[in-house]
C-alpha cells in the first residue's frame, strides 16, 4: 500500500475523495466497498464469516453492473476488465469455503490483497469506465474536485 492511500487511525482502508472518478453510481458502489474492506481489516475473528459473506454480495451486484454498463455500451478495454472482475469474484469464493473450514489467515490475505488492488484498479481501469459512461450519459467528462490536492 502507497502512503498516499486513504487509511484510519487502525490502518484500515477508508473512504476518502481521493477515489472519486466523477460518475455517481461507481462513486457510490466504490464506497461501499471500500467501507465494507475497512470493516472486514477490522474485525475479530468470528465476525469474519458474515463480513465475508456481505462482501461477496457487494462485490457480485458492482460487478455485475460495471459488466452490464461495459457490454451495452460497447466499453472498448471491456475484456481485460471482466477478466479481472471474474478472478477477484472467483478468490472471495474459494476463501468462503476456506474460512467455512476455520482458515482465517487467508481471509486476512485476502482482505489485505484486495485492499492492496482496489486503489489501482480503480485509479486504473474503473477512471477509464466512469469518464466513459459519463460521456455517454452526460456528453463530456467529468469534473472531480478534491480536497487538500496541492497546486504546487
Amino acid at each position: 500500500m502507497t502512503p498516499t492511500e486513504p487509511l484510519d487511525a487502525s490502518g484500515s482502508l477508508q473512504w476518502s475523495d481521493q477515489f472519486l472518478l466523477g460518475y455517481t453510481p461507481i462513486d457510490e458502489v466504490h464506497q461501499e466497498f471500500v467501507d465494507l474492506m475497512g470493516q472486514m481489516q477490522r474485525a475479530e475473528d468470528a465476525a469474519l464469516p458474515a463480513l465475508l459473506a456481505q462482501f461477496s454480495v457487494h462485490l457480485q451486484h458492482h460487478f455485475e453492473m460495471e459488466n452490464e454498463w461495459m457490454v451495452s455500451t460497447e466499453f472498448p478495454p471491456r475484456e481485460c476488465h471482466m477478466d479481472e472482475h471474474a478472478a477477484v469474484m472467483q478468490s472471495v469464493e474459494e476463501v468462503q469455503a476456506l474460512l467455512a473450514q476455520g482458515d482465517v489467515a487467508i481471509c486476512r490475505d485476502l482482505v489485505a490483497q484486495l485492499a492492496q488492488w482496489f486503489p489501482q484498479h480503480a485509479d486504473q481501469l474503473d477512471s477509464a469506465l466512469a469518464h466513459w459512461m459519463f460521456s455517454k450519459t452526460m456528453g463530456g467528462k467529468p469534473v472531480v474536485l478534491r480536497r487538500g490536492l496541492s497546486l504546487r
